[in-house]
């Protein structure tokens, strides 16, 4: 839709629209199943008759309330707290009336058709039929509905059609309305692209990679993976249903019997294993692309030895095919027992395991299950073969080690080694950003630009699934734009986050580009120093606080990093009483802190009170343009506004050495727009700016710094979108705690 220059929120409104038709579809046809469905079927299904009733008639009458508020309101709009939304018009009403049903009546007309001859059952009572276990399918939150909506029509119809031609019917069902379908979108859009990328492209070959890249790639994990569930689901139906009487004869004339029993629990465990795997596969993971071929082959092999099931062997090779092409699809490292599955998949993967086997249960209810059938092995044994296999692949869901499998691996993350640290040291005075200093904590990874002669590198820490980049890379532009995409690159192929933190205005399209969402997180205090003065009504309460505290005896001295270290035990028991007095810990990551090794590369502002050092603060330089100050702290008995005559003093000194800037660090939540059109990070930020003192002194950080008089330069954090927003900036929040332990304390 983008393509016909549809903007995003149109696609989105337009997106809702077709969910709401689809809805009112479910509802309005189920109304009318609910209704009309007949006794003899809700007795089968063992559904009071009440129940369902008044259920049909609320639904039915929903979907004409829904109808008469059309016409009542005739194209009105409703106001819904600040939102107002349009009340579609009686024409547009009729329309998702007819197209609903006919949508719905023509999915049920394609499992209809498909039906054996003879089944004797009416279409409307079928229609009726097939709503009840889609609806069903739909509330289960099963992925297609598959097992739920299959169980369902089974259980239904299993009076006029036989559960061997009904397993057949929906097999044919779900290849025809599902995959035919989804082949023929595939050449549709590849035919489209090309049609759109024609006239750009001087040679095919080029077209189809780039196309491939572009489109292909990023979806193929998804689709085969889901490809592998559909193969672990054949063998598992397979193996819990009746094999062909004609086929089990001929291959009991050419096979031992032993060969047909191993192979029919063989694929039942392949399949319990590749329904797991089809989750792997989804993360891009190497092993489960490795392993999930050999499941497949072993798959393949044992369907046509179980019970020339030659069906079957053909739809898994297939996935085969597509998934021995698309090897460079799986990159990521894996490590096998390292993670236990998500909740939801292993809830997902019991439920399509606990699905086939009840399946099997129902096809063999005849049969009188007793102990001795575990060890019965004859050509027609189906029963015994079935409880073997189903045993077996509860085996496979149970091992820990299918359970917990294939997660990437953690990656081995190298520490800022010695010479790394001195390559930082060297590229920092040709670098104006003086954040850029925070790689000498020793304490995040370091990504240097390609060729070794640039001064270009990037900063990171990795916590959970988030790789945060610190700041934007530094370097030149060429060098900031591949770094940028490195990291975003080094990310991915450990199944990870990439996130850049606290990075300014001026590189948001790469950000944009590299697929990310940009957040303001707050804006920083700039304070130009050409013009800094103490001259003026407005420096007045700066004047004060300098004169008070020279009055008091203070004075600040400026100390060259080579005298630093004489000075650590001093700075040392400010740094204690200071951490002590603010019943803190020390931070990381975007935070300086207290270690002799990185204060010692830095030169100090000191302030002393007669002749006992009272506060200090580490100075950082860059190339000469920028000044700024990361370690800051005092004694608790210092003068009162000892830290604002320390940053006087400090813009005073940079002016008469030819700085341009001084950086008073960032104003969190500053500055995010307020107004009910705003983004709702924006809404939600700026509410927590103004009423979130009790946390943290969001209003008075700022209010403090507007008193130096700066320009406030906006900070944002890219993020991938979605719903992962939550566990990144936890993430991003233990980084700098410096851990669990520290983001729950101060």
């Amino acid at each position: 839709w983008s393509a016909w220059g549809l903007e995003t929120p149109e696609i989105a409104r337009a997106a809702a629209f077709a969910g709401a038709t689809f809805t009112f579809g479910v509802v309005l046809l189920t109304g009318i199943a609910a209704l009309a469905e007949p006794l003899v079927t809700l007795d089968r299904l063992h559904l009071p008759v009440l129940p369902v009733r008044l259920l049909g008639a609320a639904a039915l009458a929903l979907a004409l309330a829904y109808v008469a508020w059309s016409v009542w309101n005739r194209g009105g709009v409703v106001r819904v707290g600040e939102h107002e939304i349009a009340v579609p018009p009686p024409r547009l009403v009729a329309a998702q009336v007819l197209v609903a049903i006919t949508d719905w009546m023509l999915a049920s007309s394609v499992l209809y058709v498909l039906l054996p001859a003879g089944h004797g059952v009416s279409f409307p009572a079928f229609v009726a039929v097939f709503l009840l276990a889609q609806t069903a399918g739909i509330v289960s939150h099963v992925p297609g509905g598959v097992g739920v909506f299959e169980t369902l029509m089974v259980l239904q119809l299993g009076g006029a059609v036989s559960t061997e031609a009904m397993l057949g019917t929906l097999l044919a069902y779900r290849a025809v309305f599902y995959l035919v379908p989804f082949a023929v979108a595939i050449v549709l859009l590849s035919v489209h692209e090309f049609r759109l990328q024609r006239a750009r492209l001087s040679r095919t070959a080029s077209f189809v990679a780039e196309s491939y890249s572009r489109w292909g790639e990023p979806l193929l994990p998804a689709a085969v993976g889901v490809m592998t569930i559909v193969g672990g689901v054949i063998l598992l139906v397979s193996g819990a249903t009746p094999a062909v009487r004609g086929r089990i004869t001929a291959l009991v004339g050419v096979l031992p019997l032993g060969v047909i029993e191993l192979s029919h629990f063989a694929g039942s465990i392949a399949g319990a294993a590749l329904v797991v795997l089809g989750w792997a596969l989804s993360r891009r993971l190497d092993a489960a692309w490795h392993l999930a071929r050999v499941l497949i082959a072993v798959g393949i092999v044992a369907s046509l030895l179980k019970g020339l099931d030659w069906e079957e062997a053909v739809a898994l090779s297939v996935v085969f095919a597509i998934l021995s092409v698309s090897r460079n699809a799986f990159y990521r490292p894996s490590s096998l027992l390292a993670e236990p599955l998500t909740p939801e998949w292993g809830a997902a993967i019991a439920l399509i395991v606990g699905v086939c086997v009840w399946v099997g249960f129902f096809s063999f209810k005849h049969v009188e299950f007793t102990n001795d059938l575990w060890w019965r092995f004859a050509a027609r044994g189906d029963a015994p073969r079935f409880l073997r296999a189903s045993a077996g692949a509860a085996a496979v869901l149970g091992i820990a080690g299918v359970m917990r499998l294939l997660r990437p691996a953690e990656p081995a993350l190298p520490v800022a080694t010695p010479d790394a640290l001195a390559r930082v040291a060297s590229a920092l005075p040709k670098i104006d950003d003086t954040a850029a200093a925070l790689a000498l904590l020793g304490d995040k990874q370091l990504l240097f630009a390609e060729g070794g002669g640039g001064a270009g590198f990037l900063m990171y820490g990795v916590s959970g699934r988030s790789w945060v980049a610190l700041g934007d890379p530094f370097g030149t532009p060429a060098e900031l734009r591949e770094l940028a995409w490195r990291f975003r690159e080094l990310a991915d192929r450990h199944a990870g986050w990439p996130v850049f933190y606290e990075v300014s205005a001026h590189h948001l399209p790469l950000y944009i580009d590299l697929g990310l969402t940009l957040l303001k997180m707050g804006e920083e205090a700039m304070v130009p120093l050409a013009d800094f003065s103490l001259d003026g009504g407005k420096r007045k309460g700066l004047r004060r606080t300098r004169n008070d505290l020279q009055r008091a005896g203070a004075r600040v001295e400026f100390v060259e990093a080579a005298q630093v270290p004489t000075l650590l035990t001093q700075l040392r028991a400010i740094s204690d009483d200071w951490l002590s007095a603010k019943s803190t810990r020390e931070k990381g990551f975007s935070l300086g802190r207290f270690d002799p090794d990185y204060l010692a590369r830095f030169p100090h502002a000191l302030v002393y009170v007669g002749d006992r050092l009272v506060a200090f603060a580490n100075i950082w330089t860059g190339s000469g343009i920028e000044l700024s100050v990361d370690l800051m702290r005092y004694a608790s008995d210092a003068p009162h506004g000892v830290m604002e005559y320390l940053f006087i003093e400090m813009m005073l000194w940079g002016r008469a050495h030819g700085y341009a800037r001084m950086s008073l660090g960032m104003a969190p939540l500053s500055g995010l727009e307020g107004s009910a059109l705003a983004p709702r990070w924006h809404r939600f930020g700026g509410l927590l700016y103004r009423h979130g003192e009790h946390f943290y002194n969001f209003k008075g950080l700022r209010q403090y710094k507007e008193k130096f008089d700066p320009q406030w330069e906006p900070r944002y954090l890219a993020t991938p979108a979605g719903l992962a927003l939550p566990r990144i900036l936890a993430n991003v929040a233990a980084l700098i705690s410096g851990g669990i332990t520290g983001l729950v304390g101060k």
